[in-house]
């Protein structure tokens, strides 16, 4: 029986790619190996939004090709999009696929593979991953996106129903939707549709326990998709938004068309709907422009945020996007003024979760090991849990017991009620 093993760069898109190709491989007969070096076929779902997601992904073939010279590797994804040259010729790359040609994937992996007889599954992720839109309409000069992804496409709804259907049969207790860009969804069907109508939808399933949404476009978030996310029984607290910039000049230079204020305005509006909720924001420092000036209205822009953590990302040029032949800032000043913000969304992190210290939370077991476990709570915390009776993917209470800069501690209380 041949084995495989999927290994994810980048976004939440690429890993619920991954999560339907090992549904569908083990389906067909093969065997869901976690340990690359074990393995008899390595997919890598490659990412390059930024030079550092190239490098990772050149870095873990070279890996292989030292640790399982035997295993045979399927490379796809938006580096392999954008630049195939670049990927084609490294050690043990059988096969390259671009974002065009994944749909032929599965079909490739199993022309390579001897099926066993016997089908056995083993989840892939403790959570369930499901694209409900690929590609982005936007230019952000910044972005590579849209040129390795293309314009917008949204799932039919009937599809993406039954996908969850089938996973909720299969015990997933959370499901996670994901696109390149969500707030697209709908837009370019026909009849159209939207988001908040696909959402809709979903929590109708019977069995649905949660719903979890991934990077939010506040363009695009209206009065009632906020209504809806906030009050929702369903949906988890946790809302993960491209902001991108403090600077409202850096935005225009982006080519994002929008206000600070109208930034400001959602964040308060969700945290008032939704107190108890996580949320999150992409940054990008050392735009090309980007004063000592811009930088502190960044600064002061998160630090007077009700934003609880932030993903900062230096700003890496990309080909064929408008920036990449700008001006660049130092990269020494891209360093410190990264440093900076990842010290106050630690901060800010910390002083958000000891609000939770001794109190209760609904979660999911994400890891469990004879060391201990990790939950993660419906409002995103990582818990540490040094006992755990149950299953990874199975619902928890816990209780949070202690709150580090780094780590969050607690215990488990109960099953909640069904």
């Amino acid at each position: 029986m041949t084995s495989f093993s999927i290994q994810t760069f980048g976004c939440r898109s690429n890993q619920a790619e991954a999560f339907l190709w090992a549904d569908v491989f083990q389906k067909h007969g093969l065997k869901y190996e976690k340990d690359f070096s074990r393995s008899d076929l390595v997919v890598v779902n490659s990412c390059t939004l930024t030079s550092r997601a190239d490098s990772d992904t050149r870095s873990f073939i070279r890996r292989v090709s030292r640790v399982n010279p035997k295993a045979r590797l399927i490379v796809t994804g938006c580096y392999a999009e954008r630049a195939p040259e670049e990927l084609r010729n490294m050690p043990q790359v059988s096969c390259l696929l671009s974002n065009k040609e994944k749909k032929n994937l599965d079909a490739k992996v199993l022309s390579f593979a001897d099926p066993g007889k016997e089908k056995q599954i083993s989840p892939f992720r403790s959570r369930a991953s499901v694209k409900i839109q690929d590609g982005c309409n936007f230019r952000c000069t910044f972005c590579i996106i849209p040129s390795v992804r293309g314009r917008s496409v949204s799932s039919e709804r009937r599809e993406i129903l039954d996908r969850i259907k089938e996973f909720i049969s299969q015990g997933f207790n959370e499901i996670v939707l994901t696109g390149i860009h969500l707030c697209s969804y709908g837009l370019d069907l026909k009849p159209k549709s939207s988001i908040l109508e696909l959402l809709q939808a979903i929590e109708s399933l019977k069995g649905l326990r949660k719903l979890r949404l991934s990077s939010l476009d506040p363009r695009f978030l209206s009065p009632s998709l906020i209504e809806h996310i906030t009050t929702s029984e369903k949906v988890c607290p946790h809302f993960h938004l491209s902001l991108q910039s403090g600077s409202e000049d850096i935005l225009h230079r982006m080519g994002r068309k929008v206000r600070i204020e109208d930034y400001k305005k959602i964040l308060v509006c969700l945290r008032e709907k939704s107190p108890r909720a996580s949320l999150g924001a992409d940054i990008i420092v050392g735009f090309p422009g980007e004063t000592e000036e811009d930088f502190s209205q960044t600064y002061r822009f998160l630090e007077q945020s009700p934003l609880t953590y932030f993903h900062v990302f230096s700003y890496s040029p990309r080909p064929r996007t408008a920036a990449a032949p700008w001006p660049q800032v130092n990269g020494n000043v891209k360093k410190r003024r990264a440093r900076l913000l990842r010290d106050l969304s630690r901060r800010k992190n910390t002083n958000f979760r000891r609000l939770f210290a001794g109190k209760e939370c609904e979660a999911i077991v994400i890891k469990n090991r004879k060391a201990g476990a990790e939950v993660l709570t419906s409002n995103y915390f990582k818990v540490f849990v040094p006992s755990c009776p149950h299953d990874e993917g199975k619902e928890v209470r816990v209780k949070i017991t202690k709150v580090d800069t780094g780590k969050t501690t607690g215990q488990i209380v109960n099953l909640p009620s069904s």
